[in-house]
C-alpha cells in the first residue's frame, strides 16, 4: 500500500511538473514604428510581473513568459503602449503606434547612443531633413539659428567659405573651435562634411555630455551621423538644383560730381577754411564735368567700379546621387555629389565633388562588422588678389581702362580691374580620402567589445600666379607708364601639404535590464595621431605669362621651403549610466587624456563628470495629470581640458632660417639656427569647468514642448602667452595662467499637431550668454577690443563722446585731443589724467574706458513646417536680438587711404560750414577731414549702433507628385521644389551694409534655387 501511495506520488508530481514545464512560452518577434523601421529599446513585460526584455539595435527580441495565458507590454516613449496575449503564438511581431512626440528618438552621445527621455546633459539634435531642406554650400551655415546656445557667425557667403560655430559663447582666449566628431572618429571640419550625406546632428552642450570627450571637447562637442542602409531596402534617389546668388546689399558711393565738390570741401576744411574753396577740383571741371566726360571719357573718367567688377548674380548647381541596398546580411549605402558655385566677380569658382559608401554587415550572428569609405575633392579659383576691399575704395575720377580697352593707370597704378582681368590667378586643390574599419562581437548578450580603425589623409596643392601688368597712356599705346602696384615682376609660387591623421579605438559596452532596473557601462581607449608635411617653391621673374610652370622662370630668382609637425593623444575613458523605472537616472563619464603638447610629467588630466535626472511625470502626484505629458528635471557638473597651442611648448625648439652675410666686398647666403620661443617645461592642460541646470517638458498630448537651460563655465590654468623681458630675446611663451567665466541660459518652445490632412509644427529657442575675464597674471590685451580683467570677452575699448563741436569757441573751451581738432569734430568726455582726475586733455592712457560687450547676444531662431496632402512648406528665421556693433572703415570714412570713394550715407548728414547751425546739429556724421582722421574715427561709443538684426533665413515649398503619377513614369516617389535663402534682413546698420559682412569682404548673398527629387 506504501509503495502504491509514493508510485501515485511521484506521478502526480511528475505530471504537475510537466504541466508547469508546458505552460512555459518561448516567444520571439521584431517590432517597428509607423514607418516600419525597427526600433531598438523596446521595453517588453509580462504583465504584472518585473519578468521582461528589451529589443536590441534590430529591433529584435527573445523572451520566455510562464504561459499562454500571459500578456505582453510593449513600452517605448513616444509610442502608446500596446499589449498582446501570447495564446499560441510563438512569434510576435509589433507596430508601435507614434505619439506626438520625439522623446522616443534614439539620440547619438559620445561613444554610444540614448534615449531622448534618459538625457541627464544638455544635448541637441538637429535632423539631417531640416539641415538639407536650408540647401546651404555648407553644414556650418545651415546650423545658424538651428539650436539654442549654438552660435554661428559669418562674415561673407563666397564660394567655399565657411561660418564660425561657437558652442555656449567663448572658452577662452585661444582655439574655442569645438570638436567635430563624424561617425565616432574625430574630423578637422564640418564642412569636410555634405549636408545630403547626414542622417542626425548631436551638439553635447554641458560638461555632463562632453566630458567623455575630455581633451578637446572644453568648446563642445558636435556629432555627426551618416546615413546608412536599413534591412530591406533597395532604392537609388537622384537629385538636382539649380539656382543664382545675389547680393543682400551692395555699399552705395556718391556720382563723380558729388565726390569731387565732397572732396574739394575736404581739403579746404583741411587747408583752414582759407579762400580757395575749390583747392583740387577747378568749379568749372566740377560743373561741367559731365560734358567733359562725354567729350573725352579717358581724360575726364566717371567710372562705376561696383558696376565694374560685381555681376548682378551668381549660378550655383548641385547634382546628388544616391543607392542603397540591404539585405540581413549585408547593407550599403553609397552616396556621390558635385557642386559647383560661381562668384560674383570673374576668375573665382567653386566646385566640390564627395563620394561616401557606408556598409553594414554581420558575419555570424554575434560578429558584425562596419566598413566606410569616403572622398573629398574640393577646387577653388580665385583671381590673383581680391578685389572687393579695392572695388570699394576706388574713386570714381579714375579710369580702369581707356576707350580702346586697354589697362588704365586707375590711381597711378591702383587699378583693381585690370589686376582682376589680367592680373593672374590662384588656384587650391583639396583632396581628402578617409574611412572608417570597426568589428563588434557580442561576448554574451548585453556585452559587446567593438574595435575601430579610422584613417584620414590629405593631398593639398595651391598655385598662385601673379602677373605683371603694365599700364599705358591713354593717347599712345606705346608710352607704357608703369605698373599695377601689386606686381612689378610675374611670379609663380606653389604649395603642397600632405598629411594623415590616424584614430583607433576600442571598446566595450554592457546593457542590462532587469526588472525597473537599467544599466550601461562603457570603457574604451582611444588613440591619434597626425602627421602634415608642407613644401613650397617658386620663382620670379618670369618672361611668358601664359604659362604657370615653375620650370620656366629664371633659376637664379628661385626659392623654397619646407615643414613639417607632428602631435598624438591617447586616451582612456569610462561611462557608467543607470535609471531606475524610467524615473530616476544618475551618470558618471571620466576620462584620462595625454598629449604629447606636453612634457611627460604633465602630460595627463583627468576629465569628470556626473548627471542627474528625475523624471516627475512618473512619480504617482503626477501621472494621472492628463495636461502634462512628461516634465524632467536635471543637472550636471564636470570638466574639460584644452591644449590647443603650439606643438612644442615645453622644449627649446631651433628655428631656422637663411640670413645674409658680408665678406668684404661680397654678399653671401648662409643657413642660420636660433632658438626663438622660450620653453615652459611644467606647462600643460587648460581646463574649464561648468554646471548646467534643466528641465524638459511636454504638455498637452506632447503638442507642446519646452526646455530651458541655465549654465556657469569657468576656464582656469588658461594658455595664455605672457609677457617676458624683451632683453632675454625670445617670443612670449605660453603659460598656465588666467581665467575666465561664461554664463548663459538657453530656451527653447514648440508646438506640433494635426488638424485634419495639415500636419504642422512651429518652434523657436532663445538663448544667451555673457564671458568675463578674470585674473590675467597681469597681461592685457589693449586695442580698440579688450581682453583684461573685469571686461567682457573682447568688449569695446576707447573713448565716451559728448556729440560735435559746433563752434570755435566750444573747441577753444574744451579737453582736445590734438591741436587739429575743430568745429564739426567728434567732442569726447576727459574722464581722468596722471593724478585720477580729468586733466584737460583727451590721452588714450586716462580717457578710455569699457564700452559694453563686442558679442553677438539674444540669439534666436525659429522654424514653421507645413505639410498638407503633397505639399510641404518651411519658413526659417534667425537673428540677433542684441549687439554692441562699430561702425568704422569704408562705411562711415570718406577718400579712404587719401585718395578713396566717398560712402553715400555721409552725403547731407555731415557737418559742413555749409550747413546752418540748426542743421549741423542734427546731423549725424563729422565733418571731412583727414587732419583730424584720428580724432574722429578714434574708437569710440560716436561710431556705436545696436547691431541687432532679424532675418527672413530660408523659405521652402515642395510639391510630391502622386504615386500613380510617379509609377506611371517607372518612379517610386518625385519631388519638385523652391528654396529661398536670406530673403530680407531687419536691422539699424547703415544703408548698403549687410549687418553680417565683413565691411572689406564678400558680400553676403541671398539664393534663389529650383530642385527636384526623384526615387527610382
Amino acid at each position: 500500500m506504501k509503495k502504491k501511495l509514493l508510485l501515485f506520488l511521484c506521478l502526480a508530481l511528475l505530471l504537475g511538473f510537466g504541466e508547469s514545464y508546458a505552460q512555459s512560452v518561448q516567444v520571439k518577434g521584431t517590432v517597428t514604428d509607423d514607418s516600419d523601421l525597427p526600433v531598438p529599446g523596446v521595453s517588453i513585460l509580462v504583465k504584472g510581473t518585473s519578468q521582461g526584455t528589451v529589443t536590441d539595435i534590430d529591433g529584435n527580441y527573445k523572451l520566455s513568459v510562464p504561459n499562454a495565458q500571459s500578456v505582453l507590454v510593449f513600452s517605448f516613449l513616444g509610442f502608446k503602449n500596446q499589449e498582446v496575449t501570447v495564446g499560441n503564438q510563438d512569434n510576435i511581431n509589433v507596430k508601435l503606434e507614434s505619439e506626438i512626440s520625439d522623446l522616443g528618438e534614439v539620440v547619438v552621445v559620445g561613444y554610444g547612443t540614448q534615449k531622448k527621455s534618459d538625457l541627464t546633459g544638455a544635448v541637441a539634435t538637429v535632423g539631417g531633413r531640416d539641415l538639407a531642406n536650408r540647401r546651404t554650400a555648407t553644414v556650418s551655415q545651415a546650423l545658424q539659428g538651428q539650436v539654442s546656445g549654438v552660435m554661428v557667425t559669418r562674415s561673407n557667403s563666397a564660394p567655399g567659405s565657411s561660418a564660425n560655430i561657437r558652442i555656449r559663447g567663448i572658452t577662452t582666449i585661444g582655439d574655442s573651435n569645438p570638436l567635430i566628431i563624424m561617425d565616432g572618429v574625430p574630423v578637422n571640419s564640418i564642412d569636410h562634411i555634405n549636408p545630403n550625406d547626414i542622417e542626425n546632428i548631436s551638439v553635447l552642450k554641458d560638461a555632463a555630455s562632453a566630458s567623455i570627450y575630455g581633451s578637446r571637447a572644453a568648446a563642445g562637442v558636435i556629432l555627426v551621423t551618416t546615413k546608412r542602409a536599413k534591412k530591406g531596402e533597395l532604392s537609388l534617389n537622384y537629385n538636382f538644383e539649380y539656382g543664382t546668388e545675389v547680393p543682400t546689399r551692395i555699399p552705395e558711393y556718391v556720382n563723380v560730381t558729388r565726390y569731387m565738390e565732397m572732396v574739394n570741401e575736404l581739403r579746404w576744411n583741411d587747408n583752414g577754411n582759407d579762400g580757395n574753396e575749390y583747392p583740387l577740383y577747378p568749379k568749372d571741371m566740377v560743373d561741367n564735368y559731365m560734358e567733359l566726360n562725354a567729350s573725352n571719357p579717358d581724360l575726364y573718367p566717371n567710372t562705376d567700379w561696383v558696376g565694374l567688377i560685381l555681376k548682378k548674380s551668381a549660378p550655383r548647381q548641385r547634382h546628388s546621387l544616391d543607392i542603397s541596398g540591404g539585405t540581413d546580411a549585408i547593407r550599403t549605402k553609397a552616396s556621390f555629389v558635385y557642386d559647383k558655385f560661381d562668384a560674383l566677380y570673374e576668375g573665382r569658382t567653386f566646385e566640390r565633388f564627395t563620394a561616401r559608401v557606408n556598409t553594414d554587415g554581420n558575419i555570424t550572428k554575434k560578429l558584425g562588422f562596419t566598413a566606410d569609405i569616403f572622398l573629398r575633392r574640393e577646387i577653388l579659383n580665385q583671381p590673383s588678389m581680391d578685389p572687393i576691399y579695392m572695388m570699394n575704395i576706388s574713386a570714381p575720377v579714375y579710369a580702369a581702362e581707356w576707350q580702346d580697352g586697354r589697362v588704365a593707370e586707375g590711381k597711378t597704378g591702383a587699378n583693381i580691374y585690370g589686376q582682376l582681368k589680367y592680373g593672374g590667378s590662384r588656384q587650391n586643390w583639396e583632396n581628402q580620402v578617409g574611412g572608417r574599419l570597426g568589428l563588434n562581437y557580442e561576448i554574451a548578450k548585453g556585452l559587446k567589445i567593438s574595435a575601430i580603425a579610422s584613417p584620414n589623409f590629405g593631398f593639398n596643392k595651391g598655385k598662385n600666379f601673379q602677373k605683371k601688368v603694365s599700364y599705358t597712356a591713354w593717347d599712345d599705346p606705346t608710352v607704357v607708364l608703369g605698373n599695377l602696384q601689386w606686381a612689378n615682376s610675374t611670379q609663380l609660387s606653389e604649395s603642397r601639404n600632405d598629411n594623415y591623421q590616424l584614430t583607433t579605438q576600442l571598446l566595450l559596452n554592457y546593457d542590462k535590464v532587469f526588472g525597473k532596473h537599467t544599466l550601461n557601462v562603457l570603457a574604451g581607449n582611444e588613440s591619434f595621431q597626425a602627421f602634415y608635411e608642407n613644401l613650397s617653391a617658386s620663382r620670379d621673374q618670369f618672361l611668358l605669362d601664359n604659362y604657370p610652370y615653375l620650370n620656366l622662370g629664371p633659376l637664379e630668382y628661385r626659392d623654397n621651403g619646407g615643414n613639417a609637425y607632428e602631435n598624438a593623444y591617447n586616451s582612456w575613458f569610462g561611462r557608467f549610466s543607470y535609471n531606475y523605472d524610467s524615473k530616476y537616472f544618475l551618470q558618471g563619464n571620466l576620462r584620462y587624456d595625454a598629449s604629447s603638447r606636453f612634457a611627460s610629467d604633465y602630460r595627463w588630466g583627468s576629465f569628470p563628470s556626473f548627471s542627474a535626472g528625475w523624471v516627475l511625470s512618473e512619480e504617482d502626484f503626477l501621472k494621472g495629470h492628463e495636461s502634462i505629458s512628461f516634465l524632467k528635471l536635471r543637472g550636471s557638473y564636470g570638466t574639460l581640458g584644452n591644449e590647443r597651442i603650439g606643438n612644442y611648448p615645453y622644449q627649446s625648439t631651433i628655428g631656422f632660417s637663411n640670413v645674409l652675410f658680408h665678406q668684404g666686398s661680397n654678399v653671401v647666403s648662409s643657413q642660420s639656427s636660433a632658438q626663438w620661443q622660450y620653453a615652459i617645461p611644467d606647462i600643460s592642460w587648460e581646463k574649464t569647468s561648468s554646471y548646467n541646470i534643466g528641465f524638459d517638458a511636454n504638455f498637452l498630448n506632447y503638442r507642446l514642448r519646452l526646455s530651458a537651460e541655465y549654465f556657469e563655465k569657468t576656464t582656469s590654468d588658461m594658455l595664455l602667452p605672457l609677457e617676458i623681458p624683451d632683453y632675454i630675446g625670445f617670443d612670449n611663451p605660453d603659460q598656465n595662467t588666467g581665467k575666465m567665466n561664461t554664463k548663459g541660459w538657453e530656451f527653447d518652445l514648440g508646438w506640433a499637431d494635426d488638424i485634419n490632412e495639415l500636419g504642422y509644427s512651429v518652434s523657436f529657442n532663445l538663448s544667451d550668454f555673457k564671458s568675463v575675464m578674470g585674473d590675467l597674471g597681469g597681461i592685457q590685451f589693449l586695442g580698440s577690443q579688450v581682453r583684461k580683467e573685469g571686461s567682457e570677452f573682447d568688449e569695446w575699448y576707447g573713448y565716451v563722446s559728448q556729440g560735435l563741436y559746433q563752434t570755435q569757441e566750444e573747441v577753444d573751451n574744451s579737453p582736445v585731443m590734438n591741436a587739429n581738432v575743430g568745429p564739426g569734430d567728434v567732442k569726447y568726455l576727459d574722464i581722468s589724467g596722471p593724478n585720477g582726475e580729468p586733466d584737460g586733455k583727451i590721452s588714450p592712457e586716462y580717457d578710455r574706458t569699457l564700452l559694453g560687450g563686442s558679442m553677438p547676444r539674444l540669439l534666436y531662431g525659429g522654424n514653421i513646417q507645413l505639410d498638407f496632402r503633397n505639399f510641404d512648406f518651411g519658413l526659417v528665421i534667425q537673428g540677433v536680438g542684441k549687439q554692441n556693433s562699430r561702425l568704422s572703415g569704408l562705411m562711415v570714412e570718406p577718400i579712404y587711404e587719401n585718395w578713396g570713394s566717398v560712402p553715400q550715407i555721409l552725403d547731407g548728414n555731415y557737418w559742413s560750414t555749409y550747413n546752418t547751425l540748426a542743421e549741423n546739429e542734427s546731423v549725424s556724421y563729422p565733418r571731412l577731414t583727414r587732419n583730424s582722421r584720428s580724432n574722429n574715427y578714434a574708437m569710440s561709443d560716436f561710431w556705436m549702433i545696436n547691431g541687432a538684426y532679424f532675418r527672413l533665413k530660408n523659405i521652402s515649398l515642395g510639391y510630391t507628385l502622386p504615386t500613380t503619377i510617379a509609377e506611371r513614369l517607372g518612379m517610386q516617389n518625385i519631388r519638385v521644389y523652391g528654396n529661398a535663402t536670406d530673403l530680407l534682413t531687419l536691422d539699424n546698420y547703415p544703408a548698403g551694409w549687410d549687418p553680417e559682412v565683413s565691411t572689406t569682404g564678400y558680400p553676403i548673398t541671398s539664393s534663389f534655387l529650383m530642385g527636384v527629387s526623384v526615387q527610382f
